[in-house]
């Protein structure tokens, strides 16, 4: 069920990496490697499919490096299902209602979602006939139809039957001319009366001492299910209805029961599980204690048996989490590696240490990715008409600048860009297109960085309020 002709080989992988995320060598090898080796399991032996298990990960390194996003570009390279949970999330005071499994959970709901779109896409060809034949018996009703056949009027005759055969063929005939129309997008305006489905809503709340989330979820399925579909009128143009109308018949065309047979394989043997922020449920000591530190380590012993590999329900089936991907991260400022449980210690065998952003890399950063900000900003100005560019010296401006206020004030990493890059523009974003008329061309030079931005490093009472 697994395209493999999808699994690049560790140097195309990291070359893929490369287009959106500057350095962290070690980071994108490693990740590169785990995901080569799905695919060296899946053409193993299938007696030792089952023993191989992934090499787990921990990311070390400060906020904004690019821990979250490499493990987010490895899940859309590898067409993967992918979920990012945050462990401190789990230490909440009052935080009921999830637990450590509904990890697991989401990134079934992502695999389902996964397979439908691609299912959905398979049959869209087919659903787009249904709907045209929808749209034109809205425009055009057939005289040769079930419920114009079955028509009885109060004698107790057939009204249809007694239609001359020349008015069906100048029906045809009629529909056959809108078909063209319709075809050739020339009634997209045109307003029309369709029937659409509803989901039924339970509307029902289920609480009760033990009931978890997967209860709930259980027993809300249940009702809606029990509960009659209903169908609403609306009046909507061609266009509109196309759209409604094409995603609820490609989703009649689609078999569930292969989608959640699908899904379940997709997450088991491809899930990737990002947990953000683990250093936060490390004991600083080491050596537990009381307080937040029990609760800390009752979150590391939840979350143990789930790496380690279990089954855990969902509301489509039963997955394991053997074969799972799992990518950890943590700043580790105050806790260490080592001020995790052993046992947990021991599902992360891969270590690697992120390394904090220079100016260069800032540089990089700025000029290079394919999402670089700079070529974010240069498109939101386009959409008004407006060219913006930026002079390579302006790009080491802001990124000494960018780097000099991490240093003093807060590391935060390449987030830092986006406060720079927003106090930079600021003026111009607000002033086009009312001051700034269409087709104008600025160009960002040092000095204007320089003038609009040098006052962050020197007021430091001002700069530590700027995330």
């Amino acid at each position: 069920m697994l395209d493999s002709t999808k699994y690049l080989t560790p140097s195309q992988i990291v070359a893929e990496l490369d287009k959106y995320i500057i350095g962290q060598h070690d980071a994108k090898r490693n990740v590169a490697i785990a995901l080569r080796n799905r695919w060296r399991r899946m053409h193993a032996d299938p007696e030792m499919q089952k023993e191989i298990v992934p090499n787990n990960i921990l990311m070390i390194g400060a906020t904004g490096v690019g821990k979250t996003e490499i493990a987010r570009r490895l899940a859309n390279i590898a067409d993967a299902p992918f979920t990012k949970v945050e462990a401190s999330k789990f230490t909440e005071v009052g935080y009921v209602g999830r637990d450590v499994e509904s990890m697991v959970r989401d990134l079934v709901e992502q695999a389902v979602n996964m397979v439908k779109t691609r299912k959905k896409e398979d049959v869209k060809q087919q659903a787009a006939l249904v709907v045209e034949e929808v749209i034109l018996d809205a425009l055009i009703p057939p005289i040769n139809q079930p419920g114009a056949r079955d028509m009885v009027g109060f004698g107790g005759h057939n009204h249809s039957s007694d239609m001359p055969d020349s008015d069906q063929e100048l029906n045809e005939r009629t529909r056959e001319r809108f078909r063209e129309k319709i075809r050739n997008g020339e009634l997209e305006d045109r307003k029309i009366e369709i029937k659409i489905s509803q989901h039924p809503s339970s509307g029902v709340g289920v609480v009760g001492p033990g009931m978890d989330e997967m209860s709930m979820m259980n027993i809300q399925e249940m009702i809606g299910n029990m509960m009659p579909k209903k169908t609403k009128k609306r009046k909507v143009t061609i266009a509109e209805a196309r759209k409604l109308l094409l995603e609820e018949e490609a989703a009649k065309l689609i078999d569930m029961d292969e989608v959640k047979e699908e899904a379940i394989y997709k997450a088991e043997n491809a899930g990737i599980i990002f947990i953000d922020e683990i250093d936060k449920v490390a004991s600083a000591s080491g050596k537990g204690g009381s307080g937040p530190d029990v609760s800390r380590e009752g979150v590391q012993r939840d979350l143990l048996p789930i790496v380690e590999g279990s089954t855990v329900n969902t509301k489509y089936g039963v997955i394991k989490t053997d074969h799972i991907l799992f990518i950890a991260a943590g700043a580790f400022h105050v806790a260490k590696p080592s001020d995790l449980i052993p046992e947990l210690q021991g599902r992360f065998p891969i270590r690697v240490e992120l390394q904090s952003l220079s100016k260069d890399d800032f540089y990089q950063i700025l000029k290079y990715p394919k999402n670089a900000l700079t070529k974010q900003y240069e498109e939101l100005l386009r959409a008004e008409g407006v060219e913006l560019s930026f002079t390579d010296e302006s790009l080491h401006k802001l990124a000494e600048i960018s780097f000099e206020v991490n240093a003093e004030v807060e590391n935060i990493g390449a987030r830092r860009l986006q406060t720079v890059m927003s106090r930079l523009l600021n003026d111009i974003l607000f002033d086009v297109p009312d001051t700034i008329p269409p087709n104008a061309h600025l160009m960002i030079t040092p000095d204007l960085v320089e003038e609009r931005l040098r006052d962050m490093v020197k007021n430091r009472d001002l700069s530590q309020y700027i995330l």
